[in-house]
């Protein structure tokens, strides 16, 4: 197992008024992502940081604005390399595929915002592509929708969103599990969409 962690659209428009992740709370999410960081810098696993631009004048992450900048925690930390992207995946238009690849790298740790957006956009690529994924789920968040389709709270979307990805398309986990898996050296705890249907209909 060869890992990078991939840090998506840790910017400050997710800590303001305009645009704020909600669930878990960015005061709890982001010492977490801060822990990631400095633990895979000291195990010598690479970082890579994603960046979402969108065209001047956007209401969101217009390139060049201080909501688009990435939040001082991040980049204050340094990388090993800086993706900027246009769409809610991290391979959509962009060199990662390609990167990791080169580096033989199979084992994909994500963490950052928002977990039912471009982290769940990313995971699903990443897991067509061959990539085992790790989804820290203390160390990324989502905010609350209500539209046509109907509504939902931060908390609601973001446990959806982990279930979903445990069942199927990676291993959730905190990011305590995940320091101590990477100190141990060992793979986390993985499922399948049929187990996890008969657990919650109650069949042995």
């Amino acid at each position: 197992m060869k890992r990078a962690l991939l840090v998506i659209d840790v910017q400050n428009e997710y800590f303001s008024d305009n645009f704020p992740v909600e669930y878990p709370p960015t005061r709890v999410t982001l010492p977490h992502i801060g822990q990631a960081i400095d633990a895979a810098r000291a195990a010598d696993i690479p970082i890579v940081v994603v960046q979402h631009s969108a065209p001047a004048g956007s209401p969101i992450f217009a390139k060049g604005s201080s909501g688009w900048e990435l939040h001082p925690e991040v980049a204050r930390r340094g990388h090993d390399h800086l993706v900027e992207k246009t769409k809610a995946s991290s391979f959509s238009g962009t060199d990662l595929r390609e990167w990791l690849a080169a580096r033989g790298i199979d084992t994909l740790t994500i963490v950052g915002y928002m977990t039912h957006n471009c982290d769940a956009a990313t995971t699903f690529d990443a897991a067509h592509a061959g990539l085992s994924v790790e989804i820290l789920s203390d160390a990324s968040g989502s905010l609350p929708y209500a539209n046509r389709a109907g509504s939902a709270t931060a908390e609601e979307i973001h446990r959806v969103f982990t279930v979903v990805f445990q069942s199927n398309f990676g291993a959730v986990m905190s990011t305590a599990e995940w320091l101590e898996s990477v100190r141990q050296g060992r793979a986390p705890e993985r499922d399948n969409i049929l187990m996890s249907n008969r657990r919650a209909r109650g069949v042995a």
